[in-house]
């Protein structure tokens, strides 16, 4: 493996890939530099002087400016640069190419089909599972408890009993107790369920005949609803009804259906140095595959945009979508101030102890998620997907919350990369991709495929197909480490106040 990369032609800085020594001699392109201090792996070398005040380039781009005077061979990071980036800002609609002149699907790539589960309604679950949804917190240890009882009660093609508790349902108020109502109807329509038992209390405000229009009708059998104030034993009556669950849901077998079924959510958490250079870049050539063989996936982590959010609005179909992405980067960011919260209050603790110095240098790592597709979507807050291909979500940069929202808008699988590694679910299949080999060695528990060879001599094309094969795996019932370890977690975003 190299020492370092020098990503972009134009970039002021290379990434290192190996810890660096004070005194060694980098050979960058034939110009020769020497480390001033002891630089860690997955930070910036600098490859030039920059001036205080000047622009500091990784990726082709900006990731802000120098706080002082920065010399050839200077480690580069959180004390010596910050971000460069303003509040709400004036964007101008300028299409590049790919938009001008039609982009070119990567359509002859991968599987065109995979062995899933056809619901009544056409969509596609790659998993069968009999979920259990609270309406409100209260009632949650209840439904862990059903979960638990009934996982003994499989049969057939029923692949797991599961409950989301939460804590909410009840005490909010307007788009807060909305957002609510919107996520829940979404999981218990959700393809992955082939049958839901929806658990209430009886009094909150989110309760069952509230929620009923929001779920909508439902095929016969495959979802009841259980009030629990109701009933002298709940539990007798939620296991009952569990068992006339798992039987509808044991009714599916899985069959061949078009990749075009198939909604992958793009997510990252925990990034350092290596995620913009293996992890992100590889899920970027994943998304443009699955999107040239007709598929969808969705982009989300809106506050992680910010730096690089004109590489996404360029690539916006027509001006409508243009338009739709500038309200939602702009309404993120009044969101913040009318909190009276920082906008750039990033990168974490993590990121930084992993390489990544401003938002922006997070950001253009962060958007290689979504390739080089056109975006073909935007998308509300809980609204479903409707267009094939890349669409971009609102929902705020927490892993739990938007990997939930990934999954409440349609996605069946959710790819996550990581460079420090979590052990965190959510409502679907969450493959995670370590950007570095080391962690995947480390937590093999955790991680399910491991992108960090990319910078030890496999290409980022052939690890894509790669990467393509497994998700496709996924989709037809092969188990990630989460789900493995029976982890399954849901969070709704909180946006408003508790009474």
């Amino acid at each position: 493996m190299d020492s370092f990369i020098k990503i972009n032609a134009d970039d002021k800085v290379a990434v290192c890939l190996k810890p660096i020594e004070k005194g060694m001699v980098l050979d960058v392109a034939g110009t020769s530099v020497t480390a001033l201090e002891d630089i860690p792996s997955g930070h910036k070398i600098a490859l030039c002087d920059i001036a205080e005040g000047e622009t500091v380039i990784k990726y082709g781009e900006s990731i802000g400016v120098a706080k002082e005077q920065i010399k050839r061979g200077a480690w580069i990071h959180t004390h010596n640069v910050k971000t460069g980036l303003g509040d709400l800002l004036e964007y101008s609609y300028e299409p590049v190419d790919a938009v001008i002149n039609g982009w070119a699907p990567a359509s002859s790539l991968g599987k065109k089909t995979f062995k899933g589960f056809l619901r009544e309604n056409g969509k596609v679950g790659v998993r069968n599972e009999v979920w259990i949804i609270p309406t409100v917190g209260c009632v949650n240890n209840i439904a862990s408890k059903l979960a638990t009882m009934a996982s003994g009660l499989k049969k057939g093609t029923v692949d797991e009993v599961v409950a989301f508790p939460h804590p909410y349902g009840c005490s909010q108020m307007g788009d807060d107790q909305e957002n609510t109502r919107t996520i829940l109807s979404d999981l218990i329509n959700h393809p992955n369920a082939g049958a839901v038992l929806v658990l209430g209390l009886g009094c909150e405000n989110s309760n069952i005949d509230v929620l009923k229009p929001y779920i909508g009708k439902q095929p016969e059998g495959r979802v009841k609803y259980i009030v629990a104030q109701e009933h002298d034993d709940e539990i007798t009556v939620a296991i009952d009804a569990l068992k006339e669950l798992i039987d509808y849901a044991a009714g599916f077998e899985r069959s061949e259906v078009s990749v075009d079924k198939l909604v992958v959510g793009l997510k990252c958490g925990g990034s350092d140095g290596f995620s913009g250079i293996t992890a992100n870049p590889l899920v970027g050539r994943f998304s443009d595959m699955l999107i040239g063989n007709g598929g969808t996936t969705i982009l989300t982590e809106v506050p992680e945009m910010f730096g690089a959010e004109t590489l996404l609005m360029n690539r916006c179909e027509d001006r409508e979508l243009f338009d739709k992405t500038v309200d939602l980067i702009n309404d993120f960011k009044n969101y913040f101030t009318s909190h009276n919260q920082t906008i750039y209050e990033n990168p974490s603790p993590g990121n930084k102890k992993g390489g990544i110095s401003t938002l922006e240098d997070k950001s253009l790592g962060c958007t290689q998620k979504s390739g080089t597709s056109i975006v073909k979507g935007v998308l509300s807050y809980g609204s479903q997907v409707e267009t094939a291909g890349l669409n971009l979500l609102s929902a705020p940069g927490n892993d739990l919350v938007a990997a939930t929202a990934l999954a409440a808008s349609g996605a069946q699988i959710v790819l996550f990369t990581t460079g420090r590694g979590t052990p965190f679910a959510s409502p679907v299949p969450t493959v995670k991709i370590s950007s570095n080999t080391a962690l995947a060695n480390k937590k093999s528990g955790w991680i399910d495929f491991n992108a960090g060879v990319a910078v030890e001599g496999t290409a980022l094309d052939d690890l894509g197909l790669k990467l393509y094969d497994y998700v496709m795996k996924v989709a037809e019932g092969e188990l990630v480490c989460a789900e493995k370890a029976g982890f399954h977690d849901m969070a709704i975003f909180k946006q408003g106040v508790t009474l």
